[in-house]
C-alpha cells in the first residue's frame, strides 16, 4: 500500500483536472481526523467481509510469536509485513512450522492514506478471484488496528529476481510465462462487467509461488473504471514513476488502457533485465527505462542488443522480437493505439505455443528471503 518502492509521481491536485469534482469519496472535506476515520469505516462493505476470515489481533500475535522480529518479511511507510502460521482448515494460530505459511501485513495506525488504501484492498480481493491475484485470507479490523493476511509466496516478488545482486538470472522461459501470468491477470480485471483499473502494476507488485507462477498484488490504489459513455475516470495522479502512462500523469484521466502501458514496461523490465527508472546507472542521467529502449525496439536486429545478458544468449530469437515489438505497441504515447489486455494475451500465448521452450527447472531461481508485494510497499 503506497508506492515507496520506486519513485513516486507527485501528487497534483484534483482542481487541475475538469470533471474531477467528486471522483471518489475521498474527495471530500472532512474538519478532523475523527470525522475521517468514521467516514472512512463506513465504507468498510460488510457483504465483501463476510467472505473473509476475521482474525483478531490476539490471533496474529500468537501467529506471528507476537510479531517477533525474526518473523518480519518486510517493512514499509505502511508498516511491517509479518510470516506468520495459521491451521490449513479452521485459520486458527499455530505453532511456527505447522500449519501454513501467511503473509501479514501491519497497517501503521497514524496512516490514513493507508487505511484507505486497506479498504481498497480488502473490498476489491475479497471479491475477485483468480489464479493470478495474489489470495487474501482474511484481515483484523480492531481499535486502531488495520491487518491483512494473504498466501505466502515463496519466491517473493518479480522486483527481487530482476534485479537483487547474488540472485540467479530467470531463463527465458520463465521470463515469458511471468508475463503471460500477468498478463492472465489484467485481462481478467479488465474483462469484468464492472471492469478494475490496476493503476500500480510494477515488479515489486507481482509476487512468485513456488513454481514461479505471477500473482497480482496491492490492490491499494485500484479503481472502478469508466462505466456507460465515460471514456475515463479522473483521478488525482498516483503512482510510480516509469510505470505511470504519460496521459494519466498529464491529466489525471485512467483507463484500462494506463494499465496496458504500466504492462508494457514490465514486459520491458523481463526483457533486458533493467529497472523502469535506472537513476543509479552512470550514464543514465535518470532517463527512464521507455525513453532507452523505444530506439531498439522498433528495429527487430537491433533490439537484440537491449536483452539481458545475464541471458546468455538462451532465449528464442524470435520470441524476444516478437515480445519486444508487443512491448512498443502496449507503449504507445496514444492509448488508443494500444492493445487491449486481451489482444495482449492472445500474442504471448502464441508466441509461448510456437516456441519450444524447456520446463522451468526447479532448482532456478534459489530460495531468497521474502519480500516481495506485501512488504515493499
Amino acid at each position: 500500500m503506497g508506492n515507496t518502492c520506486g519513485k513516486p509521481v507527485a501528487h497534483v491536485s484534483s482542481s487541475n483536472f475538469a470533471g474531477n469534482k467528486k471522483p471518489v469519496s475521498k474527495s471530500k472535506q472532512y474538519s478532523n481526523s475523527s470525522e475521517k476515520k468514521a467516514a472512512s469505516e463506513s465504507n468498510f462493505d460488510k457483504s465483501i467481509s463476510n467472505k473473509l476470515k476475521p482474525f483478531s489481533l490476539n490471533d496474529l500475535k500468537e501467529a506471528t510469536k507476537n510479531f517477533r522480529r525474526e518473523n518480519l518479511i518486510g517493512e514499509g511507510g505502511f508498516g511491517r509485513v509479518f510470516k506468520g502460521w495459521i491451521d490449513e482448515n479452521t485459520y486458527a494460530p499455530t505453532k511456527a512450522g505447522s500449519g501454513i505459511v501467511v503473509a501479514i501485513k501491519n497497517l501503521k495506525p497514524e496512516s490514513f492514506q493507508g487505511h484507505k488504501e486497506w479498504l481498497a484492498e480488502v473490498n476489491y480481493l475479497g471479491q475477485l478471484h483468480h489464479e493470478n491475484l495474489v489470495k487474501l485470507i482474511g484481515y483484523c479490523l480492531e481499535g486502531k488496528n488495520r491487518l491483512l493476511v494473504y498466501e505466502f509466496m515463496q519466491k517473493g516478488s518479480l522486483e527481487n529476481h530482476l534485479f537483487r545482486k547474488g540472485v540467479q538470472p530467470m531463463a527465458w522461459v520463465t521470463r515469458v510465462n511471468i508475463a503471460i501470468g500477468v498478463a492472465r491477470g489484467l485481462t481478467f480485471l479488465h474483462s469484468l462487467d464492472a471492469n478494475v483499473i490496476f493503476r500500480d502494476l510494477k515488479a515489486s507488485n507481482i509476487l512468485l509461488d513456488s513454481d514461479f507462477n505471477a500473482k497480482l498484488s496491492d490492490f491499494g490504489l485500484a479503481r472502478d473504471g469508466p462505466t456507460g459513455d465515460n471514456t475515463h475516470v479522473s483521478t488525482r495522479v498516483i503512482g510510480t514513476q516509469g510505470y505511470a502512462a504519460p496521459e494519466y500523469v498529464a491529466t489525471g484521466h485512467l483507463t484500462p488502457r494506463s494499465d496496458v502501458y504500466s504492462y508494457g514496461v514490465v514486459l520491458l523490465e523481463l526483457l533486458t533485465g533493467r529497472r523502469a527508472v535506472e537513476d543509479d546507472r552512470p550514464g543514465f542521467s535518470e532517463e527512464t527505462l521507455v525513453d532507452w529502449a523505444k530506439p531498439f525496439l522498433s528495429d527487430s536486429r537491433r533490439v537484440l542488443r537491449i536483452m539481458d545478458t545475464r541471458l546468455g544468449g538462451q532465449y528464442s530469437k524470435k520470441g524476444a522480437q516478437a515480445a519486444a515489438a508487443l512491448a512498443l505497441q502496449c507503449l504507445n504515447t496514444d492509448p488508443k493505439f494500444r492493445p487491449p489486455m486481451v489482444e495482449v494475451l492472445a500474442a504471448l500465448e502464441g508466441l509461448q505455443s510456437s516456441t519450444t521452450m524447456p520446463r522451468t527447472p526447479k532448482s532456478e531461481g534459489h530460495a531468497i528471503k521474502h519480500s516481495g508485494g506485501h512488504s515493499q510497499k
